[in-house]
């Protein structure tokens, strides 16, 4: 076969033949070189310009993405305290300095000035003036500044109270550049408190802004109160019965991180722990409280009452015990009829997929750690309620001069009531809110938010509530 010779075509006749092609690319580049000519040249320090900030400043990184800052004031009945919080664009915390919060606090608490509402009102201003300092300058009057009031105040007799509160709004709209509102100034009461400590704990569990199915319940065990908060389907939310004369509902609805949570709260006054201990008493029987670790007579004081404590001659006795702090629960009476209810009658809440999963707190993690139930250096432990059951078998098996060794770190107050704590958490989440005695719940102390360890308290619920209303 005979090959094929390839001819070749001058570089003329080429250049001639895509012409066409050759002018459709050429013009635009032309053009955009004529452009790049014509614009002043940059120096060098100019094209370096964001490396200093990198370097030298990273708080200026996300300062673009500041949505705002939050000051609360916690003024409880030992002292007033001030957290300050920053949020970015998605209600995320940002750091203040090395910490996520700026927090400071001062003695005493604002019912020491029962007489002088301004020097209460006045004894805040060094908390604000440190808060202020940390908040850029322009952006004071966008910023809210909250003050929560707690048992402190509620104990006051009189009209005490409300003239402390008028005297801090005052103090308020004369002395700071920050944002305030008469209603931002109040006493909360435990609805409120549970209510900010669902939505801290839920919060930093990275849980808000996602349906309700999502979130946690909480149960916060304090000295004269204890909460339960946990979210609830709008048709369950639809079914709360009205309390207090139709005055109130046990449903809060709250719109948090562009999600609407219809939130059950209750709190139950006189059944925190420490209250709960002068119930136990009142309904004992006078030879001896079942309760009680062997070898104690003494008294208890409690809401400006004494009570009289000595221990049965049998000593101690888990099962006679469970007796005595179910009927002083009233778990066994119930003026709830028409649908589920916790101890005393109080409508449940109706359970749901909200309420499956509890973080209980407060007290519960205490007496767990210092029973041996949990690592008292850690921070959250899963549990569940027989681990109560099981613990104050133990204690109430001992005397109280065995229990001085058995349990160290439990201080000589708290010791002869140990037997009687105990089975009253477990008897308070079986027979108060209906727990199955082998659920699972976690025990928690401070939550992991980013690399830190946050407490999960209240205040931080109230920044973001105040947070979310001004977007």
């Amino acid at each position: 076969m005979l090959k094929r010779t390839r001819q070749y075509e001058p570089l003329s006749d080429k250049i001639r033949r895509f012409r066409g092609v050759i002018l459709v690319i050429s013009v635009p580049l032309l053009l955009v070189s004529l452009v790049l000519c014509l614009m002043p040249s940059r120096s060098p320090s100019d094209s370096m310009e964001v490396l200093p900030h990198r370097k030298f400043s990273p708080t200026k990184l996300h300062a673009s993405s500041i949505k705002g800052y939050a000051v609360i004031f916690d003024a409880g009945s030992s002292g007033s305290r001030v957290h300050v919080f920053c949020f970015d664009q998605h209600l995320d915390l940002l750091p203040i300095g090395k910490d996520l919060e700026l927090f400071e606090q001062l003695t005493p608490g604002l019912s020491a000035y029962a007489k002088d509402p301004k020097a209460a009102a006045d004894s805040l201003s060094s908390l604000l003036e440190k808060s202020e300092k940390v908040i850029p300058k322009g952006m004071h009057s966008n910023t809210p500044v909250r003050v929560g009031a707690t048992a402190g105040l509620r104990q006051l007799e009189g009209d005490a109270s409300d003239r402390i509160l008028q005297a801090v709004r005052d103090f308020l709209k004369d002395k700071s550049t920050l944002k305030s509102k008469a209603d931002w100034v109040t006493v909360l009461d435990g609805t409120q408190e549970g209510a900010y400590q669902w939505v801290t704990i839920n919060y930093l569990l990275g849980n808000l802004g996602k349906k309700y199915s999502y979130t946690v319940g909480v149960v916060d065990l304090g000295g004269g109160s204890v909460q339960m908060a946990y979210a609830i389907s709008q048709k369950d939310a639809a079914k709360a019965p009205r309390i207090s004369g139709g005055e109130d509902t046990y449903v809060k609805e709250m719109y948090l991180k562009g999600e609407k949570y219809y939130l059950y709260v209750h709190s139950y006054l006189k059944y925190g722990l420490l209250a709960a201990r002068a119930e136990i008493l009142k309904v004992a029987e006078d030879s001896g409280n079942p309760c009680i670790l062997a070898g104690y007579r003494g008294t208890y004081n409690y809401g400006g009452k004494k009570y009289e404590v000595s221990a049965s001659s049998s000593g101690s006795s888990e099962s006679k015990c469970r007796r005595v702090a179910t009927k002083a629960l009233k778990a066994n009476e119930s003026t709830c009829t028409h649908m589920k209810c916790t101890f005393g009658g109080i409508w449940n809440g109706g359970g749901g997929d909200g309420q499956k999963n509890l973080f209980v707190a407060s007290f519960f993690f205490d007496r767990a750690a210092e029973a041996g139930l949990v690592d008292p250096n850690a921070h959250v432990a899963k549990v569940s309620p027989a681990d109560f059951e099981e613990a104050a078998k133990r204690a109430c098996k001992t005397s109280l001069e065995d229990a001085k060794s058995a349990y160290p770190s439990v201080k000589e107050d708290n010791l002869p009531y140990l037997c009687m704590d105990l089975v009253y958490q477990f008897t308070l989440l079986v027979d108060g809110f209906a727990l199955d005695p082998w659920q699972e719940i976690t025990l928690v102390k401070k939550v992991k938010y980013q690399n830190s360890l946050v407490e999960a308290a209240w205040p931080l619920g109230s920044a973001i509530e105040v947070m979310s209303s001004l977007s």
